[in-house]
């Protein structure tokens, strides 16, 4: 049996490969700006349209997090950090434009994501546009997807029947299923590959997973579709619902689980690139915290934000994270990062393919 030398030229091509054209910051990118209060103002340097923005403010606490999509429609906001429902609003994203978007009035409180002497970061998504219809499922969906990257963003009708079944319209089953009921006070719950299906996580959170068949009907994601029960979280009756699906895409995404040790010396967790952004939730009473490479370009890593809380950018005194060519390292011993015994859930994207990249 012949062998191949040891090198990272000798890795199998990624999916999404740069050395065809194509690069991880075509399909997923974070940029940060410096709010200015006007209106409008264009925020730019995201590289491509976006489908899927996700704000947040940096600089000043109590500031919700923002997320709005193609789907949906400009003006119409959620907030990650609460169960509110969804809000049309004229200080918010106004259009997605060809390299970023646009947001409205700056001044006012809805203006929260470009309020004047404010830093912000903004993660952007590529979909495939303003969607279509999608009838895999029992119930039809309306489905922006991109299956070359493994994300889609859908609405679709709740009936609140066990068993209805949407269409997500990506290639493979998702690992990662987030829902928000959009005109209900309501939790956010999260479907991950990490977790049974006959339980389900929330966004909005810091509680750890609990059981509840009734959300995902104890069902795993399929090729075409996802499965839920009678739980008015996700299926609630008459009312519109908006979900983000993803599933791992060798050398740009990936979507798993590491077990904390408790230790400064942490876990490393393999992802088969640098990453540019990760997303870890411990399934204990801890928060959703982020990391990107943009907010903090070299290690040791320091600056997170939580997907549950309006909390400024946290900016650590302490060592907490690497990102490596093909991962990422735990450099904390704390409950929100490394909590000893715990399972840690995590999304990733990456910034460049391991075959390509270069520790920093």
């Amino acid at each position: 049996m012949a062998y191949l030398p040891l090198s990272t030229a000798n890795l199998p091509d990624p999916v999404i490969d740069p050395a065809q054209g194509s690069s991880p910051a075509d399909y997923f990118n974070t940029v940060t700006y410096n709010g200015n209060s006007s209106n409008p103002a264009s925020v730019t340097g995201v590289g491509f349209q976006p489908d899927f923005v996700w704000v947040k403010t940096r600089s000043f606490g109590n500031t919700n997090h923002r997320l709005q999509d193609v789907v949906r429609g400009s003006n119409k906001r959620l907030m990650s950090d609460l169960t509110s429902a969804e809000i049309d609003t004229a200080g918010g994203i106004q259009s997605f434009d060809s390299d970023g978007f646009t947001v409205g009035d700056g001044t006012s409180k809805d203006g929260f994501i470009h309020f004047g002497g404010r830093t912000f970061v903004a993660w952007n998504w590529k979909a495939n546009g303003s969607g279509v219809s999608n009838t895999d499922g029992s119930i039809t969906s309306t489905v922006s997807a991109n299956t070359e990257s493994g994300f889609s963003v859908g609405t679709f009708v709740g009936n609140q029947t066990a068993g209805a079944t949407v269409g997500h319209g990506l290639s493979q089953a998702p690992e990662m299923i987030i829902i928000k009921d959009r005109p209900t006070v309501n939790d956010w719950p999260v479907y991950h590959t990490s977790i049974s299906p006959s339980q389900t996580i929330k966004l909005n959170s810091t509680n750890a997973a609990f059981t509840e068949s009734t959300i995902w009907n104890n069902t795993a994601p399929t090729t075409s579709v996802f499965t839920l029960g009678s739980s008015n979280l996700a299926n609630n009756n008459t009312k519109s619902h908006v979900f983000y699906a993803f599933h791992s895409v060798e050398g740009f995404s990936k979507f798993g689980s590491y077990t904390g040790n408790g230790s400064t010396d942490g876990p490393f967790v393999y992802t088969g690139f640098r990453p540019a952004f990760v997303m870890v939730k411990a399934n204990a009473n801890e928060p959703w915290w982020m990391m990107d490479s943009s907010r903090d370009s070299y290690n040791v890593m320091s600056k997170e934000l939580v997907a549950d809380g309006s909390d400024s950018e946290y900016d650590r005194t302490n060592a907490y994270l690497d990102f490596l060519s093909n991962g990422f390292k735990l450099r904390n011993n704390d409950g929100w990062h490394n909590n000893s015994g715990v399972t840690h859930i995590y999304m990733a994207f990456a910034e460049n393919p391991f075959k390509y990249s270069n520790a920093r």
